[in-house]
């Protein structure tokens, strides 16, 4: 046998043994110990595409830790792990669509924003959950149409104005005001400081009128909302709430006040 026959045989057993080595770590990833499922994922994702098809199907495990940990190694494969997720997001499982939102999420790839835009729609409560937070971790303002959308879906709405609120469009302005005077009191904290972070002027009316708000939290928001939008008609309404049952509103109240020049009246 020559030297260059022999290399080649060698060769060819390594390449054979790959494939029953992303077996081995496949089993791994159902194991038990926690250290080992974690062992198994960082060495898929360092495997790459060939891991990919199993890793895929693995998203449609009954258990969730065991789907997680496939997410888990998947996102270790990076980018050229987009695609197959992408197409993930049409299976039939709602498991499998969940868990290839949340790894695109943390991907952070600009090529899964229209796609998980989309999700928001999905039949499946916990995959438009899951989308919002995916949308979160993205942070592109291409999503703020999408979660505008989603503040009317009782799953999403807190979660779809926290995140609108982190994005800071103007486009949102118009359903933050009407979530602000809607009957969800989460809503109405994240719509409370989002309007004052986007800026716009169209904000101090409904964020006056939250001034009343039954929700100590929506108050406070209120209050240091109508200090950034820095208009003086915020002043009156203010000064009732130096003396609230809260104490958090106090403190807020009064660097509002001050932030808009207003000055207690002293009595000789």
């Amino acid at each position: 046998m020559s030297e260059g026959e022999g290399q080649g045989q060698g060769q060819g057993q390594g390449m054979d043994r790959q494939p029953d080595r992303v077996e081995q770590l496949l089993s791994a990833l159902r194991d038990e110990n926690e250290a080992l499922r974690d062992h198994a994922a960082a060495s898929l994702g360092q495997m790459g595409l060939e891991a990919l098809p199993g890793l895929i199907g693995m998203l449609a495990d009954e258990d969730a830790v065991i789907r997680e940990a496939a997410a888990s190694a998947i996102v270790r494969i990076g980018p050229a792990a987009v695609e197959p997720l992408l197409e993930a997001l049409q299976d039939d499982e709602w498991s499998v669509r969940e868990q290839a939102v949340s790894a695109l999420g943390k991907l952070k790839d600009p090529r899964g924003v229209e796609p998980l835009i989309r999700a928001l729609k999905d039949r499946d409560g916990a995959v438009r959950s899951a989308a919002v937070w995916a949308l979160e971790r993205i942070g592109d303002p291409r999503a703020v149409p999408g979660l505008v959308e989603a503040l009317a879906d009782g799953t999403l709405r807190e979660d779809a104005a926290r995140v609108l609120k982190k994005i800071g469009d103007v486009r949102a302005v118009e359903a933050l005001i009407e979530g602000l005077l809607g009957n969800n009191w989460m809503v109405r904290r994240h719509a409370a400081e989002a309007l004052g972070k986007i800026g716009d002027l169209r904000g101090i009316e409904p964020l006056i009128e939250a001034l009343k708000d039954e929700d100590w939290l929506v108050r406070r928001n209120a209050a240091e909302s109508l200090a950034r939008l820095g208009d003086r008609r915020a002043v009156e309404p203010l000064v009732p709430l130096l003396e609230d049952e809260n104490e958090m509103v106090q403190e807020t109240v009064e660097g509002a006040l001050a932030s808009l020049g207003w000055k207690p009246q002293t009595t000789n």
